[in-house]
């Protein structure tokens, strides 16, 4: 897992692999009516969930590295080719609408360029320089974590990448299907999430593209939680693009600091913004200092509001009069 990988895989090694072996279960496939065919595939899919579950130690771990990284002003970069690109195109995509972090917080590069998310462009995985090229384009360093995804762990474009940025200080983590791979080896933390035989034998985008999906998931909620994104378990960072957005802050403020819609949206429109609202109706401060509390918790919103309670206690102001006043009595989530 240590180790830096210093040739291409034969392709020879492709056949060798779990992912790429026949699954006796979907035999004869072609010859099952929809029913039947549907139901091999829910079957096959209920295994992603425990193949996941054997890797959280490594899962938890790289929550952690990405969101050290982040609190040091660092980014975290996926990089993939096909299924695996594109997927990771996703999560990082979604970041952004989910939790308000700059587009630059939360990267992805694949094998192809953005024209590969919607047309294949596969023949670009094959080829290491590529690999070191787009990777290089972002200058990563010893603030970033780099997390090559690949099915087989035997992309050369995805592991160029890894190895480039591993030798200029960044973090590298390995998301595979398939244990001892080459990616595997050249990154400092692998997660393995070994689903087996495909249903469709080598579609990796099945059963191993849903176990990636489950991991990034895990890892960029799990990083966005640990730097304070989320308040219990509400998106208390959501960018307030659009009327569904402001609605569900709308619910979010209500759900944490017990006030009714009118009191939430009028709080929204005071603050200018979700998280500087919570911490406004929960400490009962101006906006000023919610702000000021945001600011010095680095965006951590519970303990931006810890902070500007404490910063109240200071002053001769009664704590909770304005909450109380702004809830109508309602009790905010502790």
């Amino acid at each position: 897992m240590v180790g830096t990988v210093k040739r291409t895989p034969r392709k020879s090694d492709l056949s060798r692999l779990l992912t790429e072996q026949p699954n006796p279960a979907a035999a004869d496939l072609d010859l099952k009516p929809s029913l039947e065919l549907a139901r091999v595939i829910n079957r096959e899919d209920a295994k992603v969930a425990a193949a996941v579950r054997k890797a959280l130690p490594q899962v938890a771990r790289a929550i952690d590295l990405a969101a050290s990284a982040l609190q040091r002003g660092g980014r975290l970069i996926y990089v993939g080719a096909g299924t695996s690109g594109r997927i990771a195109a996703l999560d990082a995509s979604e970041c952004p609408p989910t939790f308000n972090t700059d587009p630059r917080t939360v990267q992805y590069v694949m094998a192809g360029g953005p024209k590969a998310l919607g047309a294949a462009v596969e023949a670009s995985e094959d080829s290491r320089e590529l690999g070191e090229q787009e990777i290089a384009k972002r200058n990563p360093g010893k603030n970033d974590v780099v997390v090559g995804i690949a099915a087989s762990g035997r992309t050369p474009f995805t592991i160029a990448a890894v190895q480039y940025a591993r030798k200029r200080g960044a973090k590298t983590i390995a998301l595979v299907c398939n244990h001892g791979s080459p990616l595997e080896q050249a990154a400092h933390l692998a997660i393995v999430a070994e689903v087996g035989p495909e249903v469709v034998s080598g579609s990796t985008r099945m059963k191993a593209g849903t176990a990636q999906k489950m991991v990034l998931n895990m890892l960029s909620t799990g990083t966005m939680t640990r730097l304070g994104y989320v308040y219990g378990n509400l998106m208390v960072n959501v960018h307030l693009k659009n009327e569904k957005l402001t609605e569900r802050a709308a619910s979010i403020l209500q759900r944490a600091a017990g006030v009714t819609k009118d009191v939430a949206l009028q709080a929204l429109k005071d603050a200018g913004g979700l998280p500087v609202a919570l911490v406004m109706l929960q400490a009962g401060v101006s906006r000023a200092e919610a702000a000021t509390a945001l600011k010095g918790a680095r965006g951590h919103v519970r303990r931006a509001i810890a902070a500007a309670r404490k910063s109240l206690r200071g002053t001769s102001q009664p704590f909770g009069r304005a909450v109380f006043a702004r809830s109508g009595g309602k009790t905010p989530l502790k």
